[in-house]
């Protein structure tokens, strides 16, 4: 599989260092669509931070993507849902960490969570 990112410069706002407007995929055989993922322990009980939530929804999403055959280098686009805007900045760190710098799709959208308790929750997909 190859992955071409394109974030054109000229008629489009620019990206941010931390993601692409698009990322093409060549040659995947399989894709992989991950649900909403919370910050739950393996109890399902929330981190009592969003910090701790952050940590535990890559956790989790990285223990999915290892049941898939797959790691973080598979994932090809990612969608956020953030309790509070304030969230953006830390979920924005907690992503570049997890994907060792590399950037790929994202968006992250305000919603009201199913419970007040999960302050983030994160859906991924990714190629192989």
């Amino acid at each position: 599989m190859r992955t071409i990112q394109h974030s054109p410069t000229d008629g489009i706002y620019p990206a941010t260092p931390d993601y692409v407007h698009a990322m093409e995929v060549r040659g995947a055989e399989r894709l992989l669509f991950i649900a909403g993922t919370m910050g739950l322990d393996p109890q399902g009980t929330p981190g009592a931070t969003l910090e701790t939530q952050l940590d535990l929804i890559w956790s989790n999403i990285r223990r999915v993507l290892a049941d898939a055959d797959m790691t973080v280098a598979n994932i090809v686009r990612i969608t956020s849902y953030l309790r509070d805007a304030s969230y953006a900045e830390a979920n924005a760190a907690a992503r570049t960490k997890a994907l060792d710098g590399r950037v790929v799709p994202t968006t992250a959208i305000v919603a009201q969570t199913l419970s007040e308790d999960w302050l983030v929750e994160v859906e991924v997909i990714a190629a192989g």
